[in-house]
């Protein structure tokens, strides 16, 4: 293996692999940094592009943007208080108040080592114990992904410690909008009045953009009406420094072997991770308190969490040819189309490729992880502008994100009447963080839920018969009770 990887690293410095790595990197990151504009979409835009490419050079550059498109997404959350992509949209809550500080540069500078952190870690990972990890993807079933999603909603009341009665309102708003479309089991349709577009139902991205993207915009406007002169925010040029770097460090090693176990399992996403191991950061945090307010803590944990599942999603696709996640999907059909069939195959007939996308990951990690550093100041020029010329841009972006998606205008109204509905809930002080967290997670429990009670004929036994399963129910039930624990001894001390 060894050797391998020693021919996969001059292969990833080769004149023919390494500029299609940087372009794939720097590509991702933008397209991450676009509301809308998703690390899937950007791999599916570029797959039609590697057809007439040598199969290394192919992988390697929709890598790239897989790994710099899940990063990408960090910048606009932390600078612009809207996530370029889901799996950013855990780390809103405590980047966009470090930039709100003045401490843009010193968040971006976390999130750039943290990203970078938790890619390296899958990557090693998936390179040390590829079979391992995929067998354990392989004991997965509908119990497991249950109980998996139902630890994940508990997360609503972790993010919600500030009012836990209005972060479950909040989640039931996120529930009863997962449940539009139709039945994931008998195909009936639910809620759709007869509009043919909400069939296939409600698209996570307009939501995402409409939540964070517009009802920002829309509470921006109306601070701009309210001041007689518009100020420009200023910030610190430092970056995040040794002390915060060993402060992090248990916490972005940690989350990144967290979101490489998670990328493993098939079905779950960075999204997941990320508010999974935002959650798993804050239980164990000393200062539990100062998640959702800054925490440089929950901005590692998130953006590792996220980040680790780049390494783990391909686990399963290139051991037993099942995809991770969306990305890993189109990765599947590039492989497909390279001529090159997933499975422990691919490691006996064609290591040169396979350790070759190994060690170009590893590349890939470091590439992002200089661009990230190097562009902060130019990053951080971004708040600087005018907010009465940046609102148009963000604006504009969003609408052109949410009707990409399907190229339907019917998605640019769900984006702006959700914009709406978050400036609304906004002014109520209901956050909007355990809605979309809802809607990424109701359609995964209510489906695997009856899966599972069908599988064992209407009975509940499955979440204790399961080892699996069960020990995701302890943990979403020590999950629920820690946080309460922790809001109650907050309470004592204030009092």
């Amino acid at each position: 293996m060894f050797e391998h990887l020693i021919n996969g690293l001059f292969t990833a410095f080769s004149p023919d692999v390494l500029p299609m790595l940087i372009f794939g990197v720097v590509g991702g990151i933008i397209l991450g940094a676009l509301p809308g504009l998703t690390a899937t979409m950007g791999v599916a835009i570029l797959l039609p592009f590697t057809f007439g490419m040598e199969s290394t050079p192919a992988l390697v550059m929709l890598i790239g943007v897989y790994i710099g498109g899940i990063y990408g997404g960090s910048i606009a959350a932390i600078l612009l208080k809207t996530p370029g992509t889901p799996a950013s949209a855990a780390t809103v809550l405590d980047g966009h108040t470090l930039a709100e500080r003045g401490q843009a540069a010193r968040a971006l500078s976390i999130s750039a080592i943290a990203s970078f952190t938790g890619g390296l870690i899958s990557t090693i990972v998936l390179i040390a114990i590829s079979p391992l990890l995929a067998n354990f993807a392989l004991r997965f079933n509908a119990p497991e992904y249950f109980a998996l999603a139902l630890f994940g909603l508990t997360i609503i009341v972790s993010v919600s410690s500030q009012n836990i009665l209005k972060g479950l309102l909040a989640g039931t708003i996120g529930l009863l909008v997962s449940t539009v479309g139709l039945d994931p089991i008998s195909s009936v349709p639910r809620f759709t009045f007869g509009v043919m577009d909400l069939y296939s139902g409600i698209n996570v991205i307009p939501v995402l953009i409409g939540l964070f993207a517009l009802s920002e915009a829309i509470n921006q406007i109306e601070t701009l009406l309210k001041e007689k002169q518009a100020k420009v925010p200023k910030f610190d040029h430092k970056i995040l420094s040794k002390a915060d770097f060993k402060a992090i460090l248990p916490t972005m090693t940690k989350s990144g072997l967290i979101g490489t176990a998670i990328g493993s399992v098939p079905g779950a996403g960075a999204d997941v991770s990320a508010f999974v191991c935002y959650n798993e950061a804050k239980r164990a945090s000393k200062k539990p308190e100062e998640f959702g307010n800054g925490s440089l803590e929950g901005l590692a944990a998130a953006e590792s969490g996220n980040n680790g599942v780049t390494g783990g999603s391909l686990v399963p696709l290139l051991t037993l040819g099942i995809p991770g996640d969306a990305v890993a999907a189109v990765l599947l059909g590039a492989l497909i189309v390279q001529g090159l069939t997933p499975g422990p195959l691919l490691f006996a007939q064609n290591p040169e490729v396979v350790y070759g996308v190994f060690s170009s990951m590893l590349v890939a990690n470091v590439v992002m992880l200089l661009v990230g550093l190097l562009g902060i100041r130019f990053f951080c020029r971004i708040i600087e502008v005018p907010k009465i010329m940046i609102i148009p841009i963000i604006i504009f972006l969003s609408i052109i994100g949410a009707y990409a998606i399907n190229n339907s205008m019917f998605d640019v109204g769900i984006a702006i009447s959700f914009g709406f509905l978050g400036f609304i809930l906004n002014k109520m002080e209901i956050p909007s963080s355990p809605i979309l967290l809802a809607i990424i997670l109701g359609p995964m429990a209510e489906t695997n839920l009856r899966k599972a009670l069908l599988m064992y004929d209407n009975s509940w036994s499955f979440l204790y018969d399961r080892p699996i399963a069960l020990a995701f129910v302890v943990l979403a039930i020590f999950s629920v009770y820690s946080t309460l624990r922790m809001k109650k001894k907050a309470k004592v001390t204030a009092a």
